[in-house]
Parts: structure tokens; sequence; C-alpha cells
């Protein structure tokens, strides 16, 4: 998919193929994001990319870059406020005439997670590597292990509300009648396990939709007929307009709006702060069970 937004050029705004990238990667105009990273492993990514990434790529670290600090009160992954993230795309360079590439080890959650970000900001140049960096290896594309600077440019952040809703948001929409899908692995949404936060289930009303079946076995993302297909089949849901999309943290759950994007399935919103956060107020309400 393409688009124009803000006086740019015509974009790439959903997924890129290795291929695509492999022609561009060295233009100045354009940016690779290397967003690997392994919870419990906060400095695994960082130790990827040293190791080797896609020529030219910078790396971008989800809980220093593209997140806030943990409070008392929100999830493990908060959203940055707009001034901060605004002047940490300004450091590594993206102006109104970037187009950035995200890409992560190969499901897509943690480059997801930038896209919808830079969305969220304004900014729709910008594209997921379908198949993330195993696919880039996997084709024989080259890989470097030198360090990477960028000219800083000035960001100027337009954000988009509408993309975004908070746990009492949630409440009401449920209200309503509206569409919450979990994207959690079917375990966690169930409450049978729960390895990252202090309380298992998931919110009352919520359907389950795991966010890695987006992906076939090689990484890469269904096409777009299938994506749509499968979202419309389990959830009922015509045209994503009425639906919020939550996960643990706020991180995976972009990869499943990336996937509606690519579907043609435009609206669907984010509940950022996710399960980890839904859980620090006891009074709001759990559910457990398939």
């Amino acid at each position: 998919m393409q688009t124009f937004r803000r006086g740019q050029p015509l974009a790439h705004a959903t997924l890129i193929t290795p291929a695509e990238l492999a022609a561009r990667f060295s233009d100045p105009a354009w940016l690779v994001a290397d967003c690997r990273f392994e919870l419990g492993k906060p400095d695994a990514g960082i130790q990827a990319w040293r190791t080797g990434h896609v020529p030219g790529a910078i790396y971008v670290d989800l809980e220093r870059d593209l997140s806030a600090p943990v409070t008392a009160t929100t999830g493990r992954h908060p959203l940055p406020v707009i001034e901060d993230f605004a002047a940490t795309l300004s450091r590594i360079g993206v102006s109104d005439r970037t187009q950035v590439v995200c890409y992560d080890g190969g499901s897509g959650a943690y480059a997801a997670r930038l896209w919808w970000m830079l969305r969220y900001m304004g900014h729709e140049a910008a594209a997921v590597l379908d198949g993330g960096f195993a696919a880039w290896v996997e084709e024989g594309r080259p890989v470097s292990s030198r360090p990477v600077a960028r000219v800083p440019s000035r960001f100027v952040a337009r954000p988009r509300p509408e993309m975004l809703i908070d746990a009492a948001g949630v409440a009401r929409a449920l209200a309503r009648g509206e569409l919450l899908v979990d994207v959690r692995g079917a375990e966690r949404f169930a409450g049978a396990v729960e390895p990252l936060d202090t309380v298992a289930g998931h919110v009352p009303g919520a359907i389950n939709l795991p966010y890695l079946e987006n992906i076939d076995e090689r990484g890469r993302f269904l096409p777009p007929a299938a994506l749509a297909e499968r979202w419309r089949r389990r959830t009922g849901n015509t045209d994503g307009r009425a639906a919020i999309c939550m996960c643990g943290s706020g991180v995976t759950a972009c990869q499943q709006l990336l996937a509606l994007e690519a579907a043609g399935i435009a609206g669907a919103r984010l509940y950022a702060g996710s399960w980890s956060e839904w859980i620090r107020d006891p009074a709001r309400p759990v559910a457990r069970g398939a």
C-alpha cells in the first residue's frame, strides 16, 4: 500500500519486501530502523544490531526510545509524551520527507510499534520489512556491523488522538457494544498462564485473535485478502472503525493494526496501556477462560 501525506512523495505505508528495501536502503531520504528486542533480555536487541544489521540501519530501542518510564498506574510500555518522542525522531534524523522502514527479528511486533507511533505522530511514510531481518538474511542481502550515524533533523509532530484510547474509553466502548480484540496468545488470554504480568486473564467482553496468526511459518504476513478474511470471520467486524486492539503492554497489538492496514481495513484504535495497565486498578473487572 502506498499513500501521500504531509507533502511527502509517494510513500511505502504498510509492508515492504526485502527486494524493495534493497533497491533504496542507501538513499539518504530513507531511514532504516532496527527494532529487534527481547522481553526479559533488554540488551539482546542492541547486541544483535552490533553483530549484524541492514547496512545503514540505526538501532531503536523499545524501552529507551519507544516507551516512557513505568509508573504505578501505567502498563509495562507506556507511550512517551509527544514532545519527547518528537525529540527522539529529530535526533535520529526523521523529517517530513523521510521514508522510514522498520524491522525486527521477524514477527513484525516490535517494528510495528515504531510504525504505529510514527503514524500517530502524523508521519505515514513508514513501513515494516515483511519477514524482518530473518527475511533479509534469508535472501542473501548484505549485512553490516559498522556503526551508523544520522544527521539530526527537525520533526514536527501532528498527533492523531483518534488512533488511541485509554482504559476509561475502553470501558465506555465495551458498554456501547464496540469490539475489543486482545492479540495475546490463547493461553494468556484465558488466564491459564501469565509469564509477564501479576494478574492472569482478560478484559471482560474482549475476544482473542493471536497476532502470530497474521504471519506464516516463515514470518511473512499473510496476503491482504487472507488477513481481511481472518479478521472478519473471527470478529464479525467488517470495517475496523469501531474496533480496539490491545495486548499485554501495547506493543504486539500494533502488529495487528499493521495487518489491518495492510488488509485495507482502517480505523481501528490502540489501547496502549493494554492488559498490564488494566490490572493496575483492582476495581477493573477481570475475566478468565476462553
